[in-house]
């Protein structure tokens, strides 16, 4: 059986990281194995690009930004993502290519051509299965955002752009969702983190079933 390659997006401050943590936790509660993984830093050298190119008090050249994020995503792509498709397990990532679409094309204003062309460069076309988008207004992603850099997280230099610059971002992953139905579903997250796990679910259980990961679920984990 081949693997299934799950990413969740969606802008800063959406719930995704929650929400993966919640149906990872879930997945291995009835039996079936899960690869958690993220980007940027699904790998040890991905780890260090990661507190480069988020540090808040580093200025990143937004080319520089885009070709690294290319570099851990190739890490990313060639160590973990296709020896754990190949293994035939489940792998959920928090970020993947869709990302890159979204804050380097459509936030930093990159062409349409050069995205495709590095992503296509990093992950020899290697696409996820399903998509799942959690998607917010700008507004509350600000907000949310806001009352986490208060407490112990501190804001990533992404978190400090200006707030058009997450609308640009907002607005590319809902047009990546009209253009690919199929692959990318809409989760909006306006609501406690419950009722978007079970809406989550809802998604994520039939399709890992119709793949052959998961058996019938008993009643006590629905």
């Amino acid at each position: 059986m081949s693997g299934t390659f799950i990413t969740f997006e969606g802008i800063d401050g959406s719930g995704k990281s929650t929400q993966l943590r919640l149906l990872a936790k879930y997945l291995e509660e009835v039996g079936c194995e899960v690869v958690v993984t993220r980007e940027p830093g699904g790998t040890p050298v991905g780890i260090r690009l990661r507190g480069a190119l988020l540090d808040a008090h580093e200025e990143v050249d937004p080319l520089t930004e885009l070709l690294v994020f290319a570099a851990d995503r190739a890490q990313h792509v060639r160590r973990v993502l296709r020896p754990a498709i190949e293994a035939g397990k489940v792998i959920i990532s928090d970020r993947y290519a869709d990302a890159t679409v979204a804050y380097q094309g459509a936030g930093r204003g990159f062409s349409p051509e050069l995205i495709a062309e590095i992503i296509e460069l990093a992950t020899e076309g290697l696409k996820p299965d399903l998509t799942v988008l959690f998607d917010l207004s700008v507004e509350e992603s600000t907000a949310r955002t806001s009352r986490r850099s208060d407490g112990k997280h501190k804001g990533d230099r992404l978190d400090a752009e200006a707030s058009d610059f997450h609308v640009r971002v907002r607005d590319a992953y809902l047009e990546l969702a009209r253009a690919e139905p199929e692959r990318v579903k809409i989760v909006e997250t306006n609501r406690p983190a419950e009722e978007t796990q079970k809406r989550v679910k809802e998604i994520i259980v039939p399709f890992l079933k119709s793949r052959g990961h998961l058996v019938e679920v008993e009643a006590n984990h629905a």
